[in-house]
């Protein structure tokens, strides 16, 4: 492995290990050892990266503007590909537009070589049937998430059956053929999967949730695994 190889590795070390990452634990995932590690981390350190830390504590890398350039492998580049093909295919309008220019900076900044393998890549994503249309703003919806604010919406159950919700968002996932809001539904004090396309007249309430997003959401998923399972 050249050098330049095996620093673009240490970086995806330092950022794929849980912080600190001692150098013991790095020497590990490398193959190399413990005096290389330290090495390394000096020439990283004077190359621009900002690496806390020392030897007998462990490293944490702060991600910073002034990193390397990050490089990647001839299967990450068919899997960001996939990834953004299929975002494209099934993504929100917001989204697959975001995600078709993603792929397209990706292309710009990317070396020929890869550039073109990009370009040309093996792996692809295709849909016959695209989900139906979200029947509020997505992109609006997932600020609210992220913001931890409480929204209101009016809904049509799969019945036809309908009622105004106000419920904590929590996270859009897209379940077998449709997007789907996991949410915290005030109204059946409960969690729920509301489908977006019957969804309409989304409404903030500034009500915030907030820190209580990430704890509940691996709830309802932890929920949702176990009922998989029985």
């Amino acid at each position: 492995m050249s050098r330049t190889a095996r620093l673009f590795q240490l970086m995806q070390a330092l950022r794929s290990l849980p912080p600190p990452a001692t150098a013991d634990q790095l020497a590990d995932e490398m193959g190399v050892s413990v005096r290389t590690i330290y090495r390394d981390v000096d020439t990283l350190r004077s190359l621009g990266a900002v690496i806390d830390g020392a030897a007998g504590f462990g490293f944490t890398l702060i991600e910073d503007a002034t990193l390397p350039p990050l490089g990647f492998g001839e299967e990450e580049i068919e899997a960001l590909v996939l990834g953004l093909r299929e975002v494209m295919a099934v993504g929100d309008p917001s989204l697959a537009d975001s995600a078709h220019a993603a792929l397209t900076k990706l292309r710009a900044r990317l070396p020929a070589k890869q550039a073109h393998r990009l370009e040309h890549a093996v792996l692809t994503a295709h849909r016959y049937h695209r989900p139906p249309t979200p029947g509020i703003d997505a992109k609006a919806l997932r600020e609210f998430a992220w913001r931890e604010e409480t929204v209101r919406f009016d809904y049509e159950d799969v019945t036809g059956a309908a009622s105004q919700r106000s419920v904590d968002p929590l996270s859009i996932v897209f379940m077998q053929a449709s997007h789907c809001l996991m949410a915290w539904c005030h109204l059946r004090r409960d969690y729920r999967v509301f489908r977006l396309d019957r969804m309409k007249n989304l409404e903030p309430t500034r009500e915030s949730f907030r820190p209580r997003r990430i704890p509940m959401l691996r709830e309802f998923s932890e929920r949702l695994r176990t009922e998989s399972k029985a």
